[in-house]
């Protein structure tokens, strides 16, 4: 039988410190670029943690000047999902060269809101590995699994959901109780006890 859920591709943005006074108007980018932002913070990184990060840049040139870049401020990491999630935010971004950037790509994030190649205002997981290892990194407790497919939240619901509220709503309606909620709770209740206690024997 075939697994009912799908997976729903997620990676990681990072606001730089060079662009975090305009987080909020790159974060309406985002929602409208048809992304859902699954978890946010701001947090100011320490140079262990940038070179830790950017391990994979270790004993470039530039690799100083990176990790002593972001850890010059705040910064706000965001793990965000949509289809096709890393290739479509590494698009918006545009070419990590923001002045080369404005020339090719203006219409870009790092063309309108990067200054240069170093200070280019915004992250992108480059692969789905990458995006893994860095939402965890982020954020610690992070589980990125496949979400339930519409038929099998469908199917979940009409199976175990529908007919307790249709039991629990027809009780309600012939003895209309003085305290609707109260007896809906109970209603709940004891129809979790029947059925653990049907599981257990």
């Amino acid at each position: 039988m075939d697994d009912p859920r799908v997976y729903v591709e997620r990676t990681l943005a990072l606001i730089k410190p060079d662009a975090i006074h305009k987080c909020e108007e790159i974060e309406d980018i985002i929602l409208k670029s048809g992304f859902i932002i699954l978890q946010k913070r701001k947090m100011q990184l320490s140079p262990e943690q940038c070179s830790d990060f950017y391990a994979d840049q270790y004993g470039k040139l530039f690799f100083p000047s990176l990790t002593a870049f972001m850890s010059s401020g705040p910064i706000i990491a965001m793990s965000l999902a949509r289809h096709n999630a890393i290739a479509h935010w590494r698009s918006i971004l545009g070419p990590v060269n923001s002045t080369k950037a404005r020339e090719t790509h203006p219409g870009c994030l790092r063309a309108i809101y990067g200054t240069s190649d170093l200070e280019n205002a915004l992250h992108g997981s480059g692969s789905f590995h990458a995006a893994e290892r860095e939402i965890k990194f982020m954020f610690q407790n992070s589980v990125i699994e496949p979400f339930s497919s519409k038929q099998a939240t469908e199917e979940y619901l009409s199976r175990h959901v529908n007919p307790t509220l249709l039991r629990g709503l027809t009780e309600l309606c012939k003895q209309k109780p003085h305290s609707p909620c109260l007896f809906t709770n109970q209603r709940i209740y004891i129809e979790n006890s029947y059925i653990y206690n049907w599981d257990m024997a």
